[in-house]
Formats: structure tokens, C-alpha cells, sequence
């Protein structure tokens, strides 16, 4: 077993729960990139950073690892975090293809449109939250592309969801008695009478679904969800079909909306950048922007670790573990290594430009057979909406310290929540009136 800290487990728990990097970039500092734990929901705790162990570990059979971490059982049996092996590859098989290739090329247009209808009332001058204004931009944008919803149910699942997923996801990272039903008004309990309005609303979206007559020309992922059929012709229950929708929604709106607002952090303290970002999108490129999205999710990862559990004893690099432990990959310590990412505290985009990061070094996304099915649309997702934000916007940049991070949950986001100075553009066919007019005074 790697080495371990001589803490008790208590304090151990509490120095995760209170704040996960800090208690494991210390333990990282002290111990290197292996070292084990003994916390209080996983018990002992493996926890590796290395690309090599890391791509091992993503590399070995469903016969001697299974998934770790707690989103199954928060997330419902038939969501893709609670299936295992057989059950769990048929189901990634019928997934996939969805947020793959050229349907993704489908949703950029309802991405824009709600990156516009949000952007419209942003005022010029004032500081303002992004936080919010992405998690808006986001679940309407997983609403219409992947639930297909629109109308009364649109606008329920828009109230409800921000406020289920957030307590659950607070819920998550706590012993498991804090998810038991002492009901109504008990913190789980709460979450349970959320859960059955929102199932009551996909009953009647699968329904509507099902009864409209243009079903089979329908791209959006429920209807693609609701025709997909196993090798043995089965289809994907309903009550699974709610649970991987609500899977989509909790793994991809939080995740991609808190990595945006981080993206707005970043650069209004990097204006060098920040001008050559804007050049790039009037120019029609995009290069700069895609190795700047995969650094900010470098430097500012919004999920800190990625779960697996032992089925029987297994050799990792030099590391014999034990049956029934817990192994986490560290994403921030993966991340934050000098020896994969040289200057690593730096925030340099650079670093990807023309190079994509290699992806047992960098793991935003998880990786293996359980790397996020959605990673493709949260991409597509943050391409979109950081092109449209540039190429409408002049953001004032600022030499106040970076935002702190901020918990919670399950997901990591900036301290005040991501704050801007934004000043509209003017348009390539203004700014012509604008000179024509000058000429022709002059």
C-alpha cells in the first residue's frame, strides 16, 4: 500500500469535507503522487495522480475494479453510474451515439440562441455574477437539446432542476446517513419530493414524445433515447430513461456552466490573451480557444477526483491494494504535476495549441469505459458560448487576486462567482456606418 498519514480518520474526514484540494494537495506535498487515506464515506482511500498508474487504472477489467463514489445512488439505479459490466457497456453503447459527429453540429445553433436571449439584458459598465447567467445559459441549453422540452414542461423542469441538483450534490459528498428519508422537510426528504415532480414531468414528456406524429424525425437525445433498441431488441425502460436523463442534466449542466465561469475568470486577468482570443473569433478560428478551454479545465478542475472500487486484490505499478478499497484519481494533483504540464502553476493555453492534452494526464472528464459520455457536447457546449461572449463583448480585465474556489458539492466554482465588466462591440457593419459617416463629415 502506498504511504499514509499518521491522522486520525476523523480529522482526516473533516480536513476533506471542509476542503478537498487543500487536505489532498498537503497530503500530495508531503507523500508524492500515491499515497492512501482512511476517510469516512470510501474508508481506505488509494489516491493516485501519476498518467501512468492513472491510464492502468482506467485500463483494467470490470472483473476486478468497479465504479466508485456515491452519484449512482443519488442518481437513480438505472443512470449509468449505478450499472456495472454487461448491463452498463449496453447501455454506453445505445449513449453514445448521440453526442457524437455530426449531431453535435445540431445543437450549436440552440446553444447560441441561448447564449443571445441571456446576454440581452447584461448591463455595460457594472460588475456582474457569470456564474448564474451560465447555469441559465446551460440548463436551458440541456433542456431543449436533451430532454426535448418546451412549453409548461420547459418551464417546471427550469424551476426545479437548479434546486434538486444542487441539494443533491451537496448531499453526495456526506455519509450516507444524510441521504436517508426522515421525511418532507429532512434534507434528503426534500430532495425526494423534488425527485417525484420531476419524474411526473418526464412521464409526461415521454408520453407527449411517443404521441407525436413527427416522433422519428425528433434528434433530441429523449426521442433518440426513447428509439433505441438493444442487440436483443429491448428497449430502455422509462424509469431508466428518467434516471439517465437526470444523469445528462446533474454530470453536464453544473460541470460545463462553473467551468465557463471560470473561463471568464481567467481571462479577464490575462488581457494579452484575452485580445488574441478576440482577433481569433473575428478571424473565423478557433485553435487558441480550444487549448484555452482545455487549460482552464487544467488549472481550475470543477470535479477535484474520479472514483473506483477494488472487486479483489490488484497490482498498480508498485502497489498491491487490497480487496473492497477505494481508489480516487486526483484530478487536481493530476493536473497540477510539473512533470506532466512543466511551469504548471502557470495559466498558459499555449501549452495546447495544436498539442491536445493527453488524457491520462489530463482527466476533467473522467476516463476509461467511464470517461463522461457527454464530454463531446460540454466542449461543444464552452466553444459556443466563449465565441459568442467575445465576439459580442469587451470584457474590462482587472489585477485583483484570482476568484477563490468555492464548493458545492460535488462541483468546485469561483469564490464570487465568476465577475465581469462587460462593454457591447460594436459590429463590423456599424463600426463601417460609423467611419463612412466620419468621412463624409469630414
Amino acid at each position: 500500500m502506498p504511504p499514509a498519514p499518521r491522522i486520525p480518520k476523523f480529522l482526516q474526514g473533516i480536513g476533506f469535507v471542509i476542503n478537498r484540494d487543500r487536505a489532498v494537495g498537503a497530503v500530495g506535498r508531503r507523500y508524492g503522487s500515491e499515497f492512501t487515506l482512511n476517510l469516512p464515506i470510501f474508508g481506505h482511500t488509494v489516491v493516485i495522480s501519476d498518467p501512468a498508474l492513472v491510464r492502468d487504472l482506467f485500463t483494467t477489467s470490470n472483473d476486478l475494479i468497479a465504479r466508485g463514489g456515491t452519484l449512482g445512488e443519488v442518481l437513480g439505479p438505472g443512470s449509468t453510474f449505478s450499472l456495472e459490466g454487461i448491463p452498463h457497456r449496453q447501455r454506453r453503447k445505445l449513449l453514445v451515439p448521440p453526442f457524437h459527429g455530426k449531431r453535435m453540429q445540431g445543437y450549436e445553433h440552440i446553444i447560441e440562441e441561448e447564449v443571445m436571449r441571456e446576454i440581452a439584458t447584461w448591463p455595460e459598465g457594472e460588475e456582474l455574477e457569470t456564474l448564474p447567467s451560465m447555469m441559465r445559459i446551460t440548463l436551458n441549453a440541456i433542456l431543449r437539446a436533451v430532454f426535448g422540452a418546451e412549453g409548461e414542461a420547459f418551464e417546471e423542469l427550469r424551476e426545479l432542476l437548479p434546486a434538486m441538483v444542487l441539494r443533491a450534490s451537496r448531499l453526495a459528498v456526506l455519509p450516507p446517513i444524510a441521504r436517508r428519508d426522515y421525511g418532507p422537510w429532512s434534507p434528503w426528504g426534500r430532495v425526494e419530493v423534488l425527485r417525484r415532480r420531476y419524474d411526473a414531468i418526464i412521464s409526461r414528456l415521454i408520453a407527449d414524445a411517443r404521441n407525436d406524429p413527427d416522433f422519428d424525425e425528433r434528434n433530441d437525445v429523449l426521442a433518440l433515447m426513447l428509439q433505441a433498441r438493444y442487440e436483443d431488441g429491448s428497449t430502455i425502460s422509462d424509469d431508466h430513461i428518467a434516471d439517465e436523463l437526470l444523469t445528462l442534466l446533474a454530470a453536464g449542466h453544473e460541470t460545463t456552466a462553473t467551468t465557463l465561469a471560470w473561463a471568464v475568470e481567467r481571462l479577464r486577468r490575462h488581457p494579452r490573451l484575452l485580445n488574441r482570443l478576440t482577433g481569433e473569433v473575428d478571424a473565423g478560428e478557433s485553435d487558441l480557444l480550444q487549448a484555452t478551454i482545455f487549460e482552464v479545465q487544467r488549472t481550475r478542475p470543477v470535479i477535484n477526483a474520479t472514483a473506483r472500487r477494488t472487486k479483489t486484490r490488484i497490482k498498480l505499478g508498485e502497489w498491491v491494494i487490497p480487496e473492497r478499497h477505494a481508489i480516487l484519481v486526483s484530478i487536481s494533483l493530476a493536473h497540477a504535476s510539473d512533470r506532466s504540464f512543466p511551469d504548471a502553476a502557470t495559466f498558459n493555453p499555449d501549452r495546447f495549441v495544436g498539442s491536445p492534452p493527453d488524457t491520462h494526464a489530463w482527466v476533467p472528464f473522467g476516463g476509461g469505459i467511464r470517461r463522461c459520455i457527454g464530454a463531446a457536447f460540454a466542449n461543444m457546449e464552452m466553444m459556443v458560448t466563449l465565441r459568442t461572449l467575445l465576439r459580442e463583448f469587451e470584457f474590462g480585465t482587472t489585477y485583483a487576486a484570482g476568484e477563490s474556489m468555492h464548493s458545492r458539492g460535488v462541483a468546485t466554482a469561483p469564490g464570487r462567482g465568476g465577475r465581469a465588466v462587460v462593454h457591447r462591440r460594436v459590429s463590423h457593419v456599424e463600426q463601417t456606418r460609423r467611419d463612412e459617416a466620419a468621412q463624409v463629415s469630414a
